[in-house]
């Protein structure tokens, strides 16, 4: 069975910077409880980090890979610099994927962390471009397939196909 990475805010968790969560509710995921296909992490409280906690940003407009590369930050709007426990979370959720066999990851979009279509362009003003998170990029670097919270229906079939695509 394939099993899938999801985003702890997701599932209703309270985790997010703000402490709230944006549980996605859709049929889909109760079927894969139910099944035992999902595998929940928050990356940035794998890595120490409190909830609440300031709201970060990866700076100057860059993506998850740029942090990757060494060529970006991730700050937080008090000015703080928490790249390297970006960086962490990122290594904490692949390594769960690894170790729990995730094929797939359904990720909470426009987190500097989870962010899989969109990231904020860290100016702290609300504005968005294409990109994505820390965890994201990694995830994807590593050959797991991300998708966003709003995708699910692409997740859905992209499932099925995969799993049709075994049994045949």
């Amino acid at each position: 069975m394939n099993k899938i990475l999801v985003s702890a805010c997701l599932m209703g968790h309270a985790v997010r910077y703000d402490g709230q969560s944006k549980p996605l509710a859709h049929p889909a995921i109760a079927r894969w409880i139910e099944e035992g296909r999902l595998v929940t992490i928050c990356p940035e409280m794998s890595a120490g980090m409190p909830v609440p906690r300031p709201p970060a940003e990866i700076e100057g407009g860059a993506t998850g890979k740029d942090v990757l590369d060494g060529a970006a930050r991730v700050v937080e709007i008090t000015g703080g610099d928490v790249t390297a426990e970006f960086t962490q979370a990122a290594a904490n959720a692949l390594a769960l994927a690894t170790e729990a066999g995730c094929r797939y990851a359904l990720l909470i979009d426009g987190s500097p962390s989870c962010g899989t279509g969109f990231v904020y362009d860290g100016t702290f003003s609300g504005q968005k471009h294409a990109g994505n998170g820390v965890t994201a990029a990694l995830l994807k670097q590593a050959g797991i397939a991300v998708y966003s919270d709003r995708d699910i229906e692409t997740l859905i079939a992209r499932l099925a196909a995969d799993e049709q695509e075994a049994v045949g």
